[in-house]
């Protein structure tokens, strides 16, 4: 679809906030984006830097050594309650099922087609052996869905994903997983691009696809942003999809790994939701995003001055039985199968957006199910090859994150830290009035996993809360290192409840913050979110408001992506 040009997504605000609220991690963002107001010289910054730094109090704890667990992350422990997902429309009868739907579809306004077909479905009076039967609809995106069944943790009756490549990952895990339908409502994935960058494009190669856009990326062309393969469905299908471009064959030969890094290298950055591929695309940084054709579409500022292209499988949303199922159970998701698939439901999807672009078809064959778990380790261990990573965790441990917040920070960074890439630099700071180096950044080799697991466990609280002064002193720290290899990727983690009451302001080493491009990501422990907020938003960072019951399974979610 070719569309004229425009100011960027305002409307894609309301549009991504239920997916923002179910997908929980950070985004990257660490290319150069130019000189803000804020912003002051390299050398005025070095020099701040290093008054703000001797103004601060600052030790350095002996390394302590704990024990590593080498088992692999359990996922489901991790996992919060279930109940943690709203249920967006609830069964009316006795005899009903529970259906995992994503988010486009079972949210508000546009994204909310499913409910409102559910609704009606509920107060139809539809009958299986001679009982009325009614469904429940339960928000929540598709890589978390699949988390919940995969893991055994939870699983509902009946899911609905974006598109089938979930439903292959999890029949791969052995999960007994029936296809009802290949499609309750039409959708694509795409990538949107600037019109002025398309028609570059379209006059170097000839056309725009998946080929020519890794092509381009690899070539340093375009600057483009896509979203994580192990939560996004349109994510893992630009991921399933680019190897499958490279070698059709063998998507994880070394055909396929080599063309992976080229373009992989130019990417600045990978996002978690749509709502931070918005902010990305805003900064002005981006030629080019991935996204859903049904949001595309109910996005006024999209509608002028961007080309979507699609790609890959198609987003079509097939409805699964799962487990062992009673006929009846399996009765009543065969009828609201079929009820969805009636011409009003469906005049309705495409009011909502859904059902365009049905002329499109894969351009590339399925994958192998049981190699697309092992695409999303491929892409775990290739993204970052070209970019080492050096990053400062920087913890809270105040009098006020006394007691269950620092045993969930903890538990949060003891699981956390097994997704920390042993190609990546690692630094630990803690801080309360004064503030402790108990990491130097070292490559974390199984030596600076103990001395952090060590680090982490011997955490106490008490004291004040200077926040802005264990900020800075991570900026040293990765500063430093900068010096000696000017090639790595700083990142900062701050972990906190938000209340700052000691040391610097946020005032006063914001213009650090803007010169040297850190992005800073906020955990907040029954925070004060809107503080936090403010630290990440200078370089579209995430901040995420995890409470004690889910803090674990986001970190590990942000950690999977970013590092």
């Amino acid at each position: 679809m070719h569309v004229g040009k425009g100011k960027i997504f305002a409307g894609l605000i309301v549009i991504a906030a239920v997916v923002f609220g179910l997908v929980y991690y950070g985004i990257n963002l660490t290319s150069d984006l130019g000189k803000t107001a804020g912003q002051i010289s390299e050398e005025d910054a070095a020099e701040r830097l290093t008054k703000l730094y001797g103004d601060i109090r600052v030790t350095e704890a002996d390394p302590i050594k704990g024990q590593i667990d080498l088992d692999p992350v359990d996922v489901g422990s991790a996992l919060p309650s279930i109940d943690k997902f709203d249920i967006s429309v609830d069964h009316t009868t006795s005899s009903y099922v529970e259906i995992f739907s994503s988010t486009e579809k079972s949210g508000t306004g546009t994204d909310g087609w499913l409910n409102e077909v559910a609704e009606a479905f509920n107060n139809a009076g539809i009958e299986v052996d001679g009982s009325p039967v009614s469904v429940r609809i339960r928000n929540i995106a598709s890589g978390t869905a699949a988390d919940y069944i995969k893991s055994g943790k939870y699983v509902p009756d009946a899911y609905t994903p974006s598109n089938a490549l979930w439903g292959d990952m999890v029949a791969a895990e052995g999960v007994k997983v029936e296809e009802i339908t290949d499609r309750l409502v039409g959708n694509v994935a795409g990538i949107v691009t600037d019109e002025d960058k398309y028609n570059e494009l379209i006059e170097k190669y000839g056309a725009l696809n998946l080929k020519t856009v890794t092509d381009a990326i690899a070539a340093n062309e375009l600057a483009m942003g896509y979203t994580d393969p192990f939560a996004s469905s349109t994510g893992l299908n630009f991921l399933v999809t680019a190897l499958m471009t490279f070698d059709s064959a063998d998507m994880l030969g070394d055909q396929a790994v080599a063309g992976f890094e080229r373009f992989q290298a130019n990417v600045p950055f990978v996002a978690s939701t749509t709502l931070q591929m918005r902010d990305a695309a805003k900064s002005g940084m981006l030629d080019a995003f991935v996204l859903e054709y049904q949001t595309f579409v109910n996005t006024a500022d999209l509608q002028s001055g961007y080309v979507f292209t699609p790609f890959g499988v198609r987003h079509d949303s097939p409805l699964y039985a799962l487990g062992d199922l009673p006929q009846t159970k399996r009765d009543i998701i065969q009828a609201f199968a079929d009820f969805v698939r009636q011409e009003d439901n469906q005049a309705l999807g495409t009011k909502n957006g859904f059902n365009g672009m049905d002329d499109y078809k894969a351009e590339v064959a399925p994958a192998d199910p049981g190699l697309l778990s092992a695409a999303q380790k491929l892409w775990k261990e290739k993204k970052d090859v070209n970019k080492p990573i050096a990053a400062v965790f920087v913890a809270d441990v105040s009098g006020s994150m006394n007691g269950e917040p620092l045993n969930r920070l903890k538990e949060s960074l003891l699981t956390g830290q097994k997704y920390l890439g042993r190609d990546n630099s690692i630094g630990f700071v803690s801080y309360s009035s004064d503030v402790t180096i108990d990491l130097p950044i070292a490559k974390y080799d199984t030596n600076q996993q103990s001395m952090f697991v060590g680090a982490v466990s011997s955490l106490q609280a008490d004291g004040g809360t200077a926040t802005f002064d264990g900020i800075v002193v991570a900026m040293k720290m990765l500063q430093d290192a900068r010096a000696e290899d000017p090639s790595i990727r700083p990142l900062i983690f701050v972990l906190s409840d938000g209340e700052t009451n000691e040391g610097h302001s946020l005032d006063e080493i914001r213009s650090l913050i803007e010169t040297y491009q850190v992005p800073i990501y906020t955990i907040g422990y029954n925070a004060n979110i809107q503080a936090l907020q403010s630290i990440s938003s200078i370089n579209e960072a995430a901040s995420i408001n995890a409470d004690t019951d889910d803090v674990v399974y986001k970190i590990g979610n942000l950690l999977n992506v970013q590092m």
